[in-house]
């Protein structure tokens, strides 16, 4: 049976297109409004992304750190996260769910406790960003005895022998990080270059659903458009910050950004 996620990137494949992913972070600016975002910008997105929030990320930019912050001043709980994806895919247009964190978190809950959780709310994917291969073969199997595809990650430092590896390992998407840099930061590297760094990962391995993430703006998404899928995530962060400091709805700013995001890579 294939999974929310890959149906995800054969429909989009179909409409010839790449798959747009968005992050926002959990309980940011508050659990009320984390669901609302959600079910907002789900008209737009075939996948989200939700970050539990983590005192010291060492992946985070400045605007998801911002989030962050305000979804711990807010008392967030991991198990908040579980809720939100819980009512979340009780909406109508929900989309595959995608977690991303920090291993700390997950190891501190309990492996199994997460995986059960993740599993009963309806996540379809996990990140950990400071969870590499190998060390992470055990809990990926995990995930997938769970149905949960757990996404490998990419740099553009990675060797072709490890890519081969990780590739091999890997579940139904693999997100390839297009520069050396926290989130939000500019891009260092031109959107020709970041293809011909993917395309020799495709070439590898075509069959994998592979995303591109990091540095990718309103500016840059279009010119990215022949991968996979694009994740976009400290703009949308950064947006909700700015309409909270110029005393916006921050759910009717974000989804006017997600739904122009879309509308470039048509």
């Amino acid at each position: 049976m294939k999974s929310e996620i890959q149906l995800a990137f054969e429909k989009c494949r179909k409409e010839n297109r790449p798959a747009l992913i968005s992050y926002t972070v959990s309980s940011d600016p508050n659990k009320e409004k984390s669901l609302k975002i959600l079910k907002s910008i789900s008209h737009h997105v075939d996948l989200a992304e939700i970050g539990f929030p983590f005192s010291t990320p060492i992946g985070d930019g400045s605007d998801i750190q911002t989030s962050s912050y305000r979804s711990i001043k807010n008392g967030f709980k991991i198990r908040d996260i579980f809720q939100l994806v819980k009512k979340y895919k009780k909406t109508n247009y929900s989309k595959p769910i995608i977690l991303m964190g920090y291993y700390n978190m997950i190891f501190n809950y309990g492996e199994n406790k997460f995986l059960k959780d993740c599993k009963k709310s309806g996540v379809s994917g996990i990140i950990c960003v400071d969870l590499p291969w190998p060390e992470n073969k055990n809990f990926a199997k995990k995930c997938k005895n769970k149905s949960i595809n757990f996404i490998q990650l990419l740099a553009p430092t990675t060797t072709k022998d490890r890519i081969k590896k990780i590739l091999k390992d890997s579940h139904d998407m693999v997100y390839y990080i297009s520069m050396l840099s926290t989130t939000g930061g500019k891009l260092k590297v031109s959107p020709r270059k970041i293809l011909e760094n993917y395309k020799k990962i495709k070439r590898i391995n075509s069959k994998k659903n592979l995303v591109i993430g990091f540095g990718i703006t309103d500016k840059t998404i279009k010119s990215l458009r022949s991968a996979d899928g694009l994740v976009v995530g400290s703009l949308l962060c950064k947006t909700i910050t700015n309409s909270l400091k110029m005393g916006q709805n921050p759910v009717t700013k974000l989804d006017k950004v997600v739904y122009n995001l879309k509308n470039k890579i048509l």
